[in-house]
């Protein structure tokens, strides 16, 4: 499109010294290389524009005749080539046009510095949108600046050469030295470092990374040397799903763009029909030349109510809004989402990994007569290792902490999400989770009932135990409120947000945290089917819900949102129910992200005005509205020129977005 501008605009410049001769009889062209020649010379330049650099216009307006979805395409191609075919005809067969075409002269005018101008102008615009979508794609090209170009490889024999990140295979092992970015997702094999996540984080502590830990594609080694196992390669990184995610979205199409597309489809017909209603009126009752400022007059009509400037209002708005976020960490999946968040008026939240830290570490440990402290987490951390919940994890690590390195084998295993999990370990039979888990398989909980209420008003999560179908005891686990969170809830809150608490832990122990936090309410004992089912309840009451969470048993509750928010710290299933992600884990990125919805929302609404304002007036001024009160009739150059200065103003505006205050 560029290329083309630059061509256009060469040839145009020849053509608007004609125009301006004709005002300046001493540089008038047709004066030094006679009329005849100079117009044989516009015809050949103007066809160079119009047909060669404008021809595109012409193939989009055709398609949308076909398609019957006449657009912005259709206007310029039926004014441009209008001007052009009228100018054509005139020079070639002047004898053909009635007297009501004729100048004083005898002659009919010619327009081709209009037809050309006008091309040139809405390449101009074209160039100038492209650059603007452009600007609102700097979000992706920095991520996609965070993977580096080479990876180093090893080989069977140990041997380390580079290669191109495209051609690294998963099971290959790499090299990355201290300061280089790691490559690809994997797991570290050798050596120890620490690595800088705050790409996916947004925190400044390194991470230290060992033998068996994870580490992601795209964040920065610190000292120490690593070799890695590639697990993750291409597409399947996180940081390429992020790309693609920031993509998708910039192209998705928001609800309000419906109502620029309905009006869109009865505008463009509405504008052809005050195209033909304005020329017939001046044909018939205009001054003389009668046809030849008919003409005009439905050029210019078509020219500047060119509805370029509806179709940009939202989806730039959209992209640099979507561009805006991922750069603070808040991922938004569709523009849909974008718009809804600005309607939200209750917020649910899950609490273990969203208003916690998700890291809760083993506090106490009690048993039943018959059954030792160490027996009791030995097998319950062994149940546990195949559970990705947090506070299985915290189980684990204190079971190593208090020596046991070496868990027993375990076979069976079964999870219930939001109950907790069974698993056979040789002959015994292992329950480990809440008090609905015993008791829905005959356990008798009672014994264990006292001693759990006194960890929950300690603010710890109790987890029974049994083996064999009889009570063994309990875990008493603490899960630290995230040092962001109060600010997050204060911040949502002024934004006339309703925080609801929706958790499947005991009432007393998220009471604990629902009155740290100043929460308007708290939900406990949930399971998560029934968490799906309270944000329904909610939005029967005539909520806008958003729901965040970061497990897999918040999936559900995620999808029945209007808005689901998955931390970025949590399962895959949960960011792909998700509509938003938060990167960094935090809930101060919900905070902006409605702050950005509503100056989104904001700006799209501004765009719309600008461009329904100006076909409002532009299209009557065109049509001579004018004329019999102050002799003005608008030239088909200046409509084309304000055509392309209202698309200008919209992308402008949009482009504000990007340094919006969050």
């Amino acid at each position: 499109m560029t290329r083309r501008f630059w061509i256009s605009a060469a040839l145009t410049v020849p053509l608007l010294w004609a125009m301006i001769g004709e005002m300046f009889r001493g540089l008038d062209p047709m004066a030094l290389f006679g009329e005849r020649n100079v117009a044989w010379a516009e015809c050949a330049l103007a066809s160079l524009v119009v047909l060669g650099c404008g021809g595109i216009f012409f193939i989009r307006g055709w398609q949308s005749l076909v398609r019957r979805s006449l657009n912005m395409f259709s206007l310029i191609s039926l004014g441009s080539g209008a001007a052009w075919l009228f100018s054509v005809l005139a020079l070639l067969a002047p004898g053909l046009l009635p007297q009501s075409f004729t100048l004083a002269n005898g002659a009919p005018p010619l327009y081709f510095e209009a037809a050309a101008v006008i091309v040139t102008l809405v390449l101009l615009g074209q160039v100038m949108e492209l650059r603007a979508r452009s600007q609102t794609s700097s979000a992706i090209r920095s991520l996609l600046q965070l993977a580096p170009k080479i990876a180093h490889r090893l080989d069977r024999q140990n041997q380390e050469s580079d290669v191109a990140l495209d051609v690294v295979q998963v099971g290959d092992r790499l090299r990355v030295r201290p300061g280089e970015k790691i490559p690809v997702d994997g797991k570290v094999a050798e050596g120890s470092s620490h690595v800088d996540e705050s790409m996916l984080t947004g925190e400044p502590d390194p991470a230290h990374k060992q033998p068996g830990d994870a580490v992601t594609g795209g964040t920065i080694n610190g000292s120490g040397s690593l070799l890695i196992r590639a697990e993750h390669v291409g597409a399947d990184t996180v940081l390429s799903q992020i790309v693609h995610m920031v993509a998708e979205a910039q192209r998705s199409r928001a609800p309000v763009q419906r109502l620029a597309d309905r009006v869109a489809a009865w505008f463009v017909p509405a504008v052809v029909g005050i195209a033909v209603l304005a020329a017939t009126v001046w044909g018939v009752w205009g001054p003389p030349p009668a046809l030849a400022h008919a003409l005009l007059v439905a050029v210019s009509v078509l020219i500047i109510a060119c509805p370029c400037a509806l179709g940009l209002a939202t989806p730039m708005s959209i992209m640099v809004g979507v561009g805006r976020g991922a750069h603070e960490g808040v991922l938004i999946k569709d523009a849909a989402a974008l718009e809804t968040l600005e309607k939200v008026d209750t917020l649910v939240v899950d609490k273990t990994g969203t208003l916690t830290e998700g890291k809760p570490t083993l506090q106490a440990v009690f048993t039943l007569a018959g059954v030792t402290e160490s027996e009791l987490l030995r097998l319950a951390a062994a149940a546990e290792a195949s559970s990705e919940h947090p506070l299985a994890r915290a189980i684990i690590a204190g079971a190593k902490v208090r020596g046991d390195e070496a868990l027993p084998a375990v076979q069976n295993f079964e999870s219930d999400p939001g109950l907790g999990i069974s698993a056979l370990i040789g002959n015994r039979r292992i329950l480990v989770g809440n008090a609905h888990l015993l008791e829905r398989d005959g356990v008798a909980v009672i014994e264990l009932v006292r001693e759990a209420d006194t960890y929950r008003a300690k603010g710890q999560t109790a987890i029974f135990v049994a083996i064999d179908g009889k009570p063994a005891g309990l875990l008493g686990v603490a899960d630290a409120i995230k040092v962001t969170t109060l600010e997050a809830v204060q911040a949502l809150k002024a934004q006339n947000i309703r925080i609801i608490m929706l958790t499947g832990d005991n009432a007393r122990t998220a009471k604990v945290v629902g009155d740290a936090l100043g929460l308007d309410e708290v939900v406990a004992d949930v399971r998560p089917a029934d968490k799906a089912a309270v944000v329904k309840r909610l939005q029967v009451e005539g909520r806008i819900v958003a729901m965040a969470g970061d497990g897999v048993n918040d999936a559900p509750a995620l999808a029945q949102a209007q808005v689901g928010i998955a931390m970025g710290t949590g399962t895959d299933v949960a960011m792909q129910s998700a509509s938003v992600t938060l990167l960094k884990g935090d809930l101060r990125g919900l905070a902006k992200a409605v702050s950005l919805s509503h100056q989104t929302m904001s700006n799209i609404r501004q765009n719309l005005f600008f461009a329904f304002t100006y076909n409002a007036l532009g299209v009557p001024v065109a049509a001579g509205i004018l004329y019999p009160f102050f002799g003005v009739l608008l030239s088909p150059i200046i409509a084309s020129a304000a055509m392309s200065l209202s698309s200008v103003s919209v992308i402008g505006n949009a482009l504000r977005l990007r340094k919006a205050v969050l």
